[in-house]
């Protein structure tokens, strides 16, 4: 005889439970999935390339995921920020708490972990404490360089990503066996001279790829199939139909001061800035000089003469002649309207506080 509970078509089986798929998978299998559902992640930003890594994890079972950004959304990220709705931005919602409300219901039996604040060397350690592994979702090589630092101090693996136009690459560091990104661009870029969303532009589909190849990655490291990690750069061009893995072996042979010697100056604060020029944007962030808190509220009613001002407990917004000032509870500021750092914090100084 059968009991009830045998009949019941919901009930999960290996060939019918939420992963089944995947566990079909005979490189992951059900062992591997045991693993990725007790593996915890940090995703560095939470825009183009952050949120469909934030997705096909949720998706994949990673039992938590820890999301950091800096940002709020707007219309113009619906064409590739393949997470969020209208809805989002009419909420001026930011984009870590508009994240986690979408993943939350796309995946109910992990746990999400949204913060609204700029990864910098003051946080980055507590950051990434506790996970098992780190994502690159970011637009800037300094915050990299910082993930770089912070991979190599805790001995904790990352994937890097970036995308522009429809080109894009992937590298994946496992400190102790691979180089780093410091290995492979000793130095960051001089503002200006590297393309960006603003300049280039960037088309949807070349996020998909990028943050799926990255994923890929995270999968294999976290269900414990090391050796299949790919070691070295993967380029990619959608336009020209182009894939190309480069091999970085010969990097090692440098003696990078992160990997090999422990130097680690942006964790020790001495790169990095205050101000950031956010890619595409015509906005300028700049951080609170101090460890400064600010009532939404309050600035609300002081600056309700000034402008247009609207806030809810994420975040206040004030437009004011031809710019528009975003305020963060913990003092932080993306000013847009101008790709001035000084005009920025003028403004800054004027309605916010120096």
């Amino acid at each position: 005889m059968t009991s009830d509970d045998d009949m019941r078509t919901d009930k999960p089986t290996k060939f019918t439970g939420r992963y089944a798929r995947q566990e079909r998978f005979a490189p992951l299998g059900e062992a591997g999935q045991r693993k990725l559902q007790a593996s915890r992640v940090l995703i560095c930003g939470c825009g183009a390339l952050g949120s469909m890594l934030a997705t096909l994890l949720a998706r994949a079972g990673v039992g938590m995921l820890r999301i950091v950004d800096r940002d709020f959304l707007e219309l113009n990220n619906l064409q590739r920020q393949m997470l969020y709705d209208e809805a989002d931005v009419a909420a001026q919602y930011p984009k870590a708490i508009a994240a986690a409300e979408k993943l939350r219901q796309i995946n109910s039996s992990i746990q999400i972990e949204p913060h609204v604040a700029d990864i910098s060397a003051a946080n980055i350690l507590e950051l990434a404490s506790g996970m098992d592994l780190l994502l690159d979702g970011l637009d800037n090589f300094e915050t990299r360089y910082l993930i770089n630092e912070a991979s190599q101090k805790l001995r904790l693996p990352w994937v890097y990503g970036g995308a522009i136009g429809a080109s894009g690459q992937s590298m994946t560091i496992l400190p102790g066996e691979t180089p780093c990104l410091r290995c492979l661009i000793p130095e960051s870029p001089p503002p200006g001279t590297m393309p960006t969303c603003d300049t280039a532009g960037v088309l949807g589909p070349i996020i998909g790829v990028v943050a799926s190849i990255q994923v890929c990655e995270a999968i294999k490291i976290l269900s414990g199939n090391r050796s299949a990690v790919q070691r070295g750069l993967l380029v990619v061009d959608l336009w020209e139909n182009r894939f190309r893995a480069m091999g970085l072996d010969s990097l090692q042979e440098r003696g990078c001061p992160t990997c090999r010697e422990q130097d680690y100056p942006w964790l020790t604060g001495q790169h990095g800035s205050q101000t950031a020029i956010l890619c595409g944007r015509n906005a300028i962030q700049i951080q609170a000089p101090a460890r400064m808190k600010i009532d939404l509220p309050s600035l609300a009613e002081k600056l309700a003469g000034v402008g247009t001002v609207t806030h809810n407990r994420h975040l206040l917004r004030l437009a004011v002649d031809d710019y528009l000032l975003t305020v963060f509870p913990d003092g932080r500021s993306i000013i847009g309207g101008t790709d001035d750092p000084a005009t920025a914090r003028t403004l800054y100084a004027r309605y916010i506080g120096s």
